[in-house]
């Protein structure tokens, strides 16, 4: 007997509703034909800081080959996980998919290494975090409307943007440990930092995880920097190589390797749902406030492939992120953000108009750090190889 088509559940008590959204920080008059979700999942999908996602690192450099995720290929994959996983659980697919979208818009170039560098440069004047950074390109960088500065989100799309890992506020970390965006969008409205985010944030939290888990796996073989055997003793992933390349002996390794990642997907999110119902039905929340107050999040992976996974990363970080060749490029990119920081903040004068009149007109000299700080985060690998060949190398000069 053929399986039964899917059909959707019906919403969720506790769903987010679009209907009853708290609002946005600028009152605006509703949409005809869009929730106020669907409103907010559009203007990420047009903001500039979205498509310059497309040359941004997720672990290879953009120019090392067509392929390789970037951050807006990793971000689409994401929401595709997030929207099922919602949709199958009665939740709000918009939400989830708007806040899959926007998780990595805060990310400077050349990934995790830009990161690393982006904070050390700016040490003594409040650091960097990717996550504080989304939300000031969401409420203050991104300038398309004529009277307010960013995108004006809704507030569960800005609390479950910032709060995705959990509450940001508990017994081990005070409102003072917190980036200074945190803060200082604390001041003009709370997100109330101290509870869980809503369940689709929860669900879009941990699609980022399925998705740079297991497409991580296909990159990885395609850069050559591990082998389908190499796979072999780790839990999941060895396991379903084999169970395919048993099935299809005949298939060529691309195949095998498509088809094995999207079996070990579907693996986490049938565990991702099934897990969301088990928590569900013991913890019984009855509304989206009685899910932001509960002592535990509502979405999380099964203890079992939660212990699975963990061979996994430490694999997939040994063998990719620690890669030789990688480390190569991110102790580039390192110099290369570390380098353009000291030079713009030495002298302003030398960033294009606009950003320039900024960092003159800053103040503090920790003031026009952060402004040199937005500019540099805002570049993709691309210009921002280009920027340092044009300031730095002389060769044009000789």
């Amino acid at each position: 007997m053929p399986p039964k088509p899917f059909r959707p559940p019906a919403r969720a008590v506790y769903a987010s509703d679009p209907a009853r959204s708290r609002g946005r920080l600028h009152a605006e008059a509703p949409s005809p034909t869009r929730t106020e979700f669907q409103r907010d999942r559009d203007r990420i999908i047009h903001a500039d800081a979205f498509r310059r996602l497309k040359q941004k690192t997720q672990v290879f450099v953009s120019h090392e080959g067509d392929h390789y995720r970037t951050r807006l290929t990793h971000s689409l994959e994401v929401s595709q996980i997030a929207r099922s996983a919602a949709r199958t659980l009665g939740l709000d697919e918009d939400l989830a998919e708007a806040l899959a979208l926007a998780h990595d818009i805060g990310h400077p170039p050349f990934g995790h290494a830009g990161e690393t560098a982006l904070d050390a440069c700016m040490a003594d004047h409040g650091g960097f975090d990717h996550n504080a950074q989304t939300l000031r390109v969401l409420t203050r960088l991104e300038r398309k409307y004529p009277t307010f500065d960013g995108l004006n989100l809704t507030w569960e799309t800005l609390e479950g943007v910032i709060k995705h890992n959990g509450p940001l506020v508990n017994s081990a970390t005070g409102y003072d440990d917190l980036p200074t965006a945190f803060r200082d969008y604390e001041a003009l409205q709370s997100l109330e930092l101290t509870t869980f985010a809503g369940p689709e944030a929860q669900v879009a939290a941990l699609a980022d995880d399925i998705a740079y888990n297991n497409h991580d796996i296909q990159d990885g073989l395609r850069a050559g920097l591990f082998s389908i055997s190499d796979l072999e003793d780790i839990p999941l992933a060895g396991e379903t190589f084999r169970t395919v390349m048993k099935a299809f002996p005949d298939i060529d390794t691309d195949r095998v390797v498509a088809e094995s990642v999207r079996r070990l997907i579907g693996v986490w999110i049938r565990d991702l749902t099934q897990e969301f119902a088990s928590r569900a039905k013991r913890l019984k929340p009855e509304s989206v406030e009685d899910v932001r107050a509960l002592s535990e999040p509502l979405a999380a992976f099964s203890p079992e492939i939660d212990e699975k996974q963990k061979p996994l990363r430490a694999f997939l970080f040994e063998k990719m992120y620690r890669h030789y060749k990688v480390n190569r490029m991110m102790s580039q990119a390192r110099r290369i953000v570390a380098e353009l920081f000291a030079l713009f903040l030495a002298e302003p004068d030398t960033l294009p108009p606009g950003w320039r009149e900024r960092a003159l007109q800053a103040g503090s000299q920790k003031r026009r750090a952060r402004v040199v700080c937005d500019y540099i985060a805002g570049m993709t690998d691309t210009y921002a190889m280009e920027a340092h060949h044009r300031l730095f190398n002389l060769e044009r000069w000789i």
